[in-house]
């Protein structure tokens, strides 16, 4: 059974930094693109970043390029997402996907993922 379980988030003032991370049982991480993905209230779900499986080439979407960082520790089976200058805006729940196409070509739809955690909150405020 795949189980995808984030964590890390948290209430940081703007201009701050925190590192999610997304922990997968159940599957490799060579086998899966993992993605990220966020939602705001009241605003539709999101891909913001993704790492293929085997050559864990990156994906970023422009509102967050520069500024998030996406890493993977195959020994832990575990997908990090550094973000740093936070922004109120980035306030979100954060979720981490795993899809089976290993590639992060295409990416940003939620409909394409196959496996999801249940999401961690970050609230951007001062």
């Amino acid at each position: 059974q795949v189980q995808l379980v984030e964590s890390g988030g948290g209430l940081v003032q703007p201009g701050g930094s925190l590192r999610l991370s997304c922990t997968a049982s159940g599957l490799t991480l060579d086998g899966y693109a993992i993605g990220w993905f966020r939602q705001a209230p009241g605003k539709e779900r999101e891909g913001i970043s993704c790492i293929s499986g085997g050559d864990s080439s990156t994906y970023y979407t422009d509102s967050v390029k520069g500024r998030f960082t996406i890493s993977k520790d195959n020994a832990k089976n575990t997908v990090h997402l550094q973000m740093n200058s936070l922004k109120p805006d980035d306030t979100a729940v954060y979720y981490c996907a795993a899809d089976s196409w290993v590639y992060c070509s295409g990416f940003g739809s939620p409909n394409d993922m196959d496996y999801w955690g249940k999401g961690t909150l970050v609230t951007v405020s001062s």
